[in-house]
């Protein structure tokens, strides 16, 4: 077992054997979830017990040891009434989501069992992004016009009527997985196809999603792209970090690679992306947790993309630091269980990530070039999250990343330069067949 290795499995027994004070939270996440272990380990610091909730096997009998609830998020019911079986042995304080799949699982939980929540249409309406345009246009907030189809409806007589350049996005996906601009109709034909394709894979069909052959088409707009991480107390928005986006998402696929803080757009922009995306959680009513919204800016003002009921993806996270130290992950518990925060103010450090772009599709034999990056001053971790001969997969048909890289820096200028600079320095063997062991 690897150093790493032992300090999660460390942490997850200190999370689940030393309970503080009698707290108890329930954890729920996918088995793509990168960040569950930042969880874990916010909670060991606190002393608080864990109880997971995951979609891994659920015919072996314990097959990981951890006393995981096997659930499946796409089985919404029955997955609320595993839960409270569990729960009536060992009750929990909180309930947490660690990304998108289980959000509506943890509301509908949390309203039974009477504890802090978000109302589960509010959940429900952040994981459909057709209901979500409805409801922000609804509330009067800046939206581009936009469209529903079906996977199975005339694509060239949709080509034919709609505006361009477009956006095609699928219901169901996240990540900007399956995400395409079409600037003409035989482009937009040729991502409907290729989205319709897609959505027709049988790992994609197994999630059973009820959105599976919906596909959303509304215009493209133009500007920069800004991601505000925030928490909701009563509906009420705390900001705990504005991000920028400085590569240009422009498509034809939306590959997003580098998120720096502090953002340096004008105090008065940042107030506007502020206000916005309290409007667009009163808007889809979400009340308590954290969010994640990303928005674009441009001339005519801020168009918010998305609000998800959830923290920020991957390991993004570690790139932020409150008070003294306190992670993300643990002002998110400590907010979940009722406990004081000591506060909400993020570190002044200029940071940042990089998620590493997987450059072709392929099977990865060897990444070269981490301890050059980590000499860099100021790049702080790089984590390699693709294994030796895992199957690799590029944006738009892919959801994944090769890793991260974090970065700290007086400036975000001196951050974004870091974060390049670092990236230049790996090399990845990928080859096109399996490498043989």
């Amino acid at each position: 077992m690897s150093k790493t290795s032992r300090s999660a499995e460390s942490n997850r027994q200190s999370a689940i054997c030393n309970p503080q004070l009698g707290k108890r939270v329930l954890l729920l996440f996918t088995t793509t979830g990168y960040n569950a272990g930042d969880f874990l380990r916010a909670a060991a610091k606190l002393g608080v017990e864990v109880i997971l909730g995951t979609d891994r096997c659920h015919i072996l009998e314990d097959p990981w040891g951890d006393d995981a609830i096997p659930l499946r998020f796409a089985e919404i019911r029955t997955s609320v009434q595993t839960i409270l079986r569990h729960v009536r042995k060992k009750p929990v304080s909180a309930i947490i989501a660690v990304g998108d799949k289980p959000t509506l699982t943890a509301a509908l939980a949390c309203q039974a069992l009477g504890l802090p929540h978000n109302p589960p249409q509010a959940a429900a309406a952040c994981r459909n992004k057709f209901v979500a345009r409805q409801l922000l246009q609804r509330a009067g907030l800046a939206v581009p016009g936009f469209g529903c189809y079906s996977i199975h409806s005339d694509f060239n007589e949709i080509a034919g009527k709609i505006r361009y350049p477009c956006v095609l996005k699928p219901l169901s996906l996240s990540a900007s997985q399956g995400v395409i601009r079409a600037d003409s109709p035989d482009e937009f034909i040729d991502a409907f196809r290729r989205i319709s394709r897609l959505l027709k894979l049988p790992e994609i069909r197994a999630t059973r999603e009820k959105t599976l052959d919906q596909i959303l088409v509304e215009d493209y707009i133009e500007g920069r792209e800004v991601a505000l991480e925030g928490i909701l107390e009563e509906g009420r928005l705390k900001v705990l970090a504005l991000f920028d986006k400085p590569d240009p998402l422009e498509g034809p696929f939306f590959e997003e690679t580098l998120y720096v803080t502090p953002s340096r757009l004008g105090r008065d922009t940042q107030r506007r992306v502020q206000n916005c995306c309290q409007r667009a959680s009163w808007a889809l009513g979400l009340r308590h947790g954290p969010i994640h919204a990303e928005a674009r800016v441009n001339a005519q003002g801020v168009w918010i993309i998305e609000v998800a009921a959830r923290s920020i993806g991957g390991l993004c996270s570690r790139t932020l630091r409150f008070g003294t130290g306190m992670s993300l992950e643990e002002l998110i518990l400590r907010q979940a269980l009722g406990m004081s925060i000591p506060s909400y103010q993020r570190e002044k450090t200029a940071a940042g990530v990089m998620m590493i772009p997987i450059p072709r599709a392929g099977f990865l034999r060897e990444t070269k070039g981490v301890r050059k990056a980590l000499m860099l001053e100021g790049i702080r971790e790089v984590v390699i999250t693709a294994k030796p001969g895992q199957k690799l997969v590029p944006l738009p048909d892919g959801a994944s990343y090769l890793g991260f890289i974090f970065a700290r820096a007086s400036s975000p200028a001196k951050v974004e330069n870091l974060l390049r600079s670092a990236h230049r320095k790996l090399r990845f063997d990928i080859t096109p067949e399996l490498p043989v062991v």
